[in-house]
């Protein structure tokens, strides 16, 4: 007699059980604790308490902006020009001597604060505008810089700030990707880790969109079959499915999964991504708004995805470092700020005439500042400025925040922030309450500990919220 043989072998058989009495333990917690509940991509979770926005509209400006010639004006660099400031500031490289702002400051808003004339546009919403002056990083390099600032971490691999919104809270439009990165003209340094989920869910990660390009099928690659009816492709994508939810039976592996949703979203996207991108269906008077320019248009795409439900959109000022203005930097900031001052300015007005900026975050900054004296040596030829990540400026508007204040100082010539410190940390945990959750509590369990995005970190920034 021979025995019949088993559906499966003795070590699967293990396997299998084991995993089976860990969920019984999971059931348990699953019931008690808020924490480990997380929102699928594709449906809206639920937030520790009441959100004051539902949205974020993050603008990213690579390279590092300088906040002495934008948001943080310094009479002071005006007295010592050329000469070497009176306090020994640590730097990382050879500087020369006091280099004041080329550019001309005005005070604007019942709040009167001083915005540089490169954001004039901009300026003009300077009471819905919150302007934190002391930001600290923790490197002076750009890599690290934008771990930090996108991920919380400047090492190791971690999930971006829109992955932790995404998975915290899900999106409320199945057909689009809750969370989208556009960048006209490539990617910027670090590329897809930017917004990557790293140890999250892959469902969970950024959509990156090249919007450089006008045509549709261009923005997003492979959006419609050129082959098969929708039809077809249905058939086709139920047979797909079929075949890897086979493959994915005995394996618990998230990343099946995340691929099964992606071919699903990809479908979907067909219809509602062919439209949303299509701002010809916008009025005139309102593409004239935003300008005509790539910035100007990205803009005007992410408006139209952050209300047809997408949770987060990053608009990034070009690929590479565009702002990293280590000589000429009044004829390259000039430049950049003309190319973004009117979509941000024409954002905040139609956001505000739609009423949707009282629940929308929006967010302005790079990953560091830079330096108030002059780039290289005593002569100053170049006309530029290092990096700084010892004070900056980022600013915030919309959603849950004090229109009109400004937090924190730089000392008088903007090196080094002097007065209520926020680091990275800092800004995360406000804008996760902002949205209604606490960066405490949204953990994600992975390598035997619970991760959050701020670490063991991050203090709310009380004074910027409403």
């Amino acid at each position: 007699m021979h025995p019949a043989p088993l559906p499966i072998d003795r070590r699967e058989f293990l396997r299998r059980s084991g995993v089976g009495f860990g969920m019984l333990g999971l059931a348990g917690l699953l019931g008690q604790s808020r924490e480990l509940h997380a929102a699928s991509a594709t449906t809206i979770g639920i937030p520790h308490f009441a959100p004051k926005a539902k949205r974020v509209i993050h603008f990213f400006l690579n390279g590092g902006p300088s906040h002495v010639d934008t948001f943080d004006p310094k009479p002071a660099l005006l007295k010592y020009a050329g000469q070497p400031l009176p306090q020994s500031f640590i730097t990382e490289r050879k500087t020369g001597g006091a280099f004041p702002s080329p550019f001309k400051f005005q005070r604007y808003g019942r709040s009167g604060i001083e915005v540089s004339e490169l954001f004039a546009k901009t300026a003009q919403h300077i009471d819905d505008i919150a302007v934190i002056r002391s930001m600290q990083a923790q490197v002076p390099n750009h890599e690290p810089s934008l771990m930090l600032m996108n991920c919380g971490d400047s090492v190791q691999a971690r999930p971006s700030l829109g992955s932790w919104l995404l998975y915290g809270l899900g999106a409320e439009n199945q057909n689009l990707p809750g969370f989208i990165a556009m960048c006209p003209g490539g990617k910027p340094t670090k590329g897809v880790d930017n917004w990557q989920s790293a140890f999250l869910p892959g469902k969970f990660q950024g959509m990156y969109v090249d919007s450089q390009y006008n045509a549709v099928d261009r923005l997003i690659e492979d959006v419609r079959s050129p082959h098969a009816t929708p039809e077809a492709q249905r058939r086709q994508l139920d047979l797909l499915r079929a075949m890897n939810l086979d493959h994915r039976q005995p394996r618990l592996d998230p990343r099946l999964d995340a691929r099964i949703q992606s071919f699903e979203l990809a479908f979907r996207m067909q219809t509602e991504a062919a439209e949303v991108f299509d701002i010809s269906r916008e009025p005139q008077h309102i593409r004239d708004l935003y300008g005509h320019g790539v910035h100007g248009r990205q803009t005007l795409i992410a408006r139209r995805l952050l209300e047809r439900g997408v949770r987060m959109v990053q608009l990034w000022h070009g690929a590479g470092q565009p702002w990293d203005n280590h000589d000429k930097i009044e004829e390259g900031h000039r430049k950049l700020a003309g190319e973004i001052d009117q979509p941000i300015a024409a954002l905040l007005t139609d956001l505000k005439q739609r009423g949707m900026l009282d629940d929308t975050l929006v967010i302005w900054g790079g990953e560091f500042g830079r330096t108030p004296v002059v780039e290289g040596g005593n002569t100053g030829a170049k006309m530029g400025r290092d990096h700084n990540h010892y004070g900056f400026t980022v600013w915030m508007a919309g959603g849950g925040i004090k229109g009109g204040t400004v937090h924190g100082r730089t000392d008088e010539f903007g090196f080094a922030a002097v007065e209520n410190p926020v680091s990275v940390h800092d800004l995360h945990a406000t804008i996760l309450h902002l949205m209604g959750l606490d960066h405490e509590r949204l953990t994600y369990r992975y390598s035997g500990r619970d991760f959050r995005l701020t670490d063991v970190h991050g203090e709310l920034v009380k004074s910027v919220l409403a």
